[in-house]
Order: structure tokens, then C-alpha cells, then sequence
């Protein structure tokens, strides 16, 4: 009997030991394979991007000429599209009535300042015979208030030519800087009514600024802007889709918000020497992001996206793959800036991480390429 048991346990020792072995090894070729990836190892940068703000350039100094003084224009003295200087004559309305009654009014000034001489010698005289009691008192007072009269006429003459020396001075329309000269809205001989006429429109070419439109919350950050000796700060896009060379700065930002856009009208100035800058030119203005500077930026290929939300796998141990969630800046061309979620000397993956999930399996390096002999076979 003893015989007969020996020989059935050994038969059954032998099965529980192989089933074993089978278990183990289909459970080690379930498991999948290391998946093959390509990394790069995670890097700080210089990041200097900007924002776009849509913009129009105007002359700091520009104004419209128009008429304080009623006639018919009767010179011009330049033409147009000539630089001008501060001072110089540009066009002269019809001076004869306005040059006599300058001089009917420097005649009364004449004529006032006689009458008070002789007021003043009447006091004088009155005032002596008054000691010597050969004149009456009463003839005294009225000397005295010709006199005060005269000299009140004597000032309201004087007023009445200073208006009309303005009034003259006013036929001849200067400029009141240098600049450039527009295209004349009045031609030789035409009549300009008081204020109302547009005649032509001077504006300087240096310098020049840019207005553009932010939005409120912005407001804050472009106070803090105004301040900023950043040389990269502020940069112009022309319509030709040239880079003005020349640095700008903030030169007002308007006193309120507009209720219906809820937006505040930015001005920055740049500099024109060379007068490239063109009142009415539009343009891009270009403001330094406020997280613009060193930061982590990695290629946009890297970045997966899960329900609005932005991963990144990086190897641990050159083994696992660790899904990391990030936080995305501003890109910039291929890559992007990094916020938040992963730090410089980070293992990257790059590719291959489509069917990766947290604590895969990896292995560094993409699938050996079979020889070119034997794909041709």
C-alpha cells in the first residue's frame, strides 16, 4: 500500500510543480512590452514674447488752421507738403480794414493821451491859484474829475488798439510750430468765416506716437509699464510688416474707461527722426508679456490635452513614465513656455508617449531599425 501511494504523489507533485511554471510564464508574456520613447532633457530659456494691440499713429503735436479773424485769403505763402518752421508766415487774409482800424485806434489813443495832458495841467494850475484863494473850490473838483476821465479815456483807447492790433496781427496766420504743412482746403481769394473755415493742418514729425485700445483689466499692468526702462518693452509693426527700429514709451493712457467697450485708449511715443513714422498709418503695437523672462520651455509637440486640462510625460529612473499636469504660457514658434508642472533637468518624453499611461513602462531610444538589406527582402 505504502508503494502504491509513493507512486501517486509523485505524479501529482510533478503536475502542481509544472502547473506552476505555465502560470508564471503566461502571466510574464501578459505583461506588455516597455514602450520605446525619445526624451530631452527640460531646459530654462530666455522668453520675450509679446501682445498685439492693433493701433493707429498720429502726430504728438499737430493742430488745424483755421481763421480768428473773418475776409478773403489775399497771399500764400507756401506751398504744400513744405516743412515749415514756429514763427513763419503760411497765409494772409485781406488786411486793409483790419490795418485801419489799428490805426483809427492808435489816432484815439493819440487823441486821449492830449486831452489828459491838458487835464493834468488844468489840475495843476487850479490847485496853485487854490493856495491863493483866487479860484473857487468847486472849480478845483471839476478839473480834478476831467482829469480821472482822461485818464480812463486814455486806457479804454488803449484797449481798443490793443484789440486791434490782434485783430490785425490775426490777418496773418502762422505757424505755431515746426513741422509739415498738409494740403491747403483754401485756395487765393477764397472767404473764411471765424473758426469755422478748415484751411490746412501743420503736424510734427518728431516725435510720433502710436494709440491703441486696451482692454480695463489691463489698465494696472500698463500703469506699471509706464515706469519700465525695459529697452524690449514696446516694439511698432509696420503695415509693410517692417520692425521700426526705435524704442517706444508709454506717454498717457487715458484719464477713464469707456463705458460701452469697457477699453481705455493707450498713446506711446516713439521717437522719428528720420520720419518714417506717417500720421494716420496704422500699425501693431507689440507689448512685452508681463511673464515674459526665464523660463521653462519644451516643444509644443510634448503637451497632451485631457478635458481643457495640459500633460506632459517625463521618465523617472529612465524606466517609468510620469504623467506630470502643467501650466501653459505664451508658445513661441515650435515650442511653448511652461508655467507651472515640470522644472529644468527634467527627462522629457518627446514621442511615443501617444499610449502611455502614468507608471508605464518605458525604455529610452525608438525601435531598432532593421537593416535596409533586410527591409528590401
Amino acid at each position: 500500500m505504502k508503494n502504491i501511494y509513493i507512486h501517486l504523489i509523485a505524479p501529482l507533485a510533478i503536475m502542481a510543480i509544472t502547473s506552476c511554471g505555465s502560470k508564471d510564464e503566461k502571466k510574464a508574456a501578459a505583461a506588455p512590452p516597455p514602450t520605446s520613447v525619445n526624451t530631452v532633457t527640460v531646459a530654462e530659456g530666455n522668453a520675450l514674447y509679446y501682445d498685439q494691440y492693433q493701433g493707429q499713429i498720429i502726430a504728438v503735436n499737430s493742430v488745424e488752421l483755421r481763421s480768428q479773424v473773418p475776409g478773403f485769403i489775399t497771399n500764400i505763402y507756401v506751398k504744400d507738403g513744405d516743412m515749415v518752421r514756429a514763427g513763419q508766415p503760411l497765409y494772409e487774409i485781406d488786411r486793409r480794414k483790419y490795418q485801419a482800424t489799428y490805426d483809427q485806434a492808435a489816432a484815439n489813443v493819440a487823441s486821449a493821451q492830449a486831452n489828459l495832458v491838458k487835464a493834468q495841467k488844468d489840475i495843476e494850475r487850479y490847485q496853485m491859484l487854490l493856495k491863493a484863494d483866487a479860484v473857487a473850490r468847486q472849480t478845483v473838483d471839476n478839473a480834478t474829475a476831467a482829469f480821472e476821465a482822461a485818464k480812463s479815456q486814455v486806457a479804454a483807447a488803449k484797449a481798443t488798439l490793443s484789440s486791434a492790433a490782434t485783430d490785425l496781427s490775426y490777418s496773418v496766420i502762422k505757424a505755431p510750430f515746426g513741422g509739415r504743412i498738409g494740403i491747403s482746403q483754401v485756395k487765393l481769394g477764397a472767404q473764411v468765416a471765424t473758426g469755422t473755415t478748415l484751411i490746412n493742418t501743420i503736424s510734427a514729425d518728431n516725435p510720433m506716437a502710436v494709440d491703441v485700445v486696451i482692454n480695463e483689466q489691463d489698465i494696472d499692468r500698463f500703469y506699471k509699464l509706464q515706469n519700465s526702462t525695459t529697452d524690449s518693452t514696446f516694439r511698432l509693426k509696420l503695415s509693410n510688416d517692417s520692425t521700426y527700429n526705435k524704442q517706444g514709451r508709454i506717454l498717457a493712457i487715458d484719464r477713464g474707461v469707456n463705458a460701452q467697450t469697457a477699453s481705455v485708449k493707450v498713446r506711446v511715443q516713439f521717437d522719428n527722426p528720420k520720419g518714417i513714422l506717417k500720421d494716420g498709418m496704422s500699425a501693431v503695437l507689440s507689448v512685452l508679456n508681463n511673464q515674459s523672462g526665464t523660463r521653462v520651455i519644451i516643444p509644443y509637440k510634448a503637451i497632451t490635452e485631457q478635458m481643457g486640462e495640459f500633460f506632459v510625460f517625463t521618465v523617472q529612473n529612465d524606466t517609468m513614465a510620469l504623467q506630470k499636469k502643467v501650466k501653459l504660457g505664451a508658445r513661441i514658434n515650435a515650442n511653448i513656455v511652461i508655467m507651472d508642472g515640470i522644472k529644468a533637468g527634467d527627462k522629457l518624453i518627446t514621442e511615443g508617449f501617444q499610449r502611455l499611461r502614468d507608471s508605464g513602462k518605458v525604455v529610452i531610444g525608438g525601435p531598432k531599425q532593421a537593416p535596409a538589406a533586410a527591409q528590401a527582402k
